[in-house]
Formats: C-alpha cells, sequence, structure tokens
C-alpha cells in the first residue's frame, strides 16, 4: 500500500472517495498535458491532498500528478510542456506558474526550494 494514500486520520476510510480511486489512474501518469492538468483539478477536493504531496516531495516522485502537483524527473513544474519548442508565451506563462507553485507550496507548509526542486 503506497504511504500516500494511507489514511492519516481515523475519519478517512481508505475506501472514501479519493479521485485517484475513482477514475482511470493513468490519467495521473499521462503524457498529455491537458489529461495532467484535469488530474490535477480532481485533487483539488480530495481530503489527502496535502499528505499525498509531502510524500511525493519527500520520495521525489519521478513523474504523474501527487497532491494536486505535476511531477516530472522528481521536481514539480507548473505545467506539462508539449514536445518542440516552446513558444515565448509560454516561457513567459512557465515564470508566471512557478511562482504560483511555489506559493502552493509554502501555503501547505513546505519549504519551496529547500526540499523541493522546481523545474524551469
Amino acid at each position: 500500500m503506497s504511504l500516500a494514500l494511507a489514511p492519516l486520520d481515523a475519519n478517512v476510510e481508505l475506501e472514501a472517495n479519493l479521485p485517484c480511486r475513482k477514475f482511470d489512474p493513468d490519467l495521473w501518469f499521462s503524457d498529455a498535458p491537458a489529461q495532467l492538468e484535469l488530474a490535477k483539478s480532481l485533487c483539488g477536493d480530495c481530503p489527502l491532498r496535502v499528505e499525498c504531496l509531502a510524500g511525493a516531495v519527500e520520495r521525489s516522485e519521478p513523474w504523474g500528478v501527487w497532491g494536486g502537483e505535476i511531477f516530472e524527473r522528481g521536481a514539480v513544474v507548473p505545467r506539462k510542456r508539449p514536445r518542440g519548442r516552446p513558444r515565448k508565451v509560454d516561457v513567459a506563462r512557465d515564470a508566471e506558474l512557478a511562482v504560483e507553485v511555489e506559493e502552493r507550496l509554502a501555503a501547505n507548509g513546505l519549504e519551496t526550494r529547500n526540499s523541493v526542486r522546481l523545474a524551469a
């Protein structure tokens, strides 16, 4: 059993309405950026979101959506880029999203630069 999915609170049962248990698990590990954004949005109301994210950061998950954040090569990324050279507007948006990711990690009690490596 994955530590990130184990209930930390006695009030949360293993078979609770966890989105990763209700939907196709492949959605959280897709190569398509749109599907990863959908998985991130489904994590929004999950009762174990913070614990899932903390566990993924601790384990340096190599890829997938964990706790509402996208991991790629062990780093939190603001969004998954499609293949090819990014457009200039995408590079600017990525810079803004990187700041937003740092703010969300800090809001969840995780140190941003010291404990999590953010990919550019």
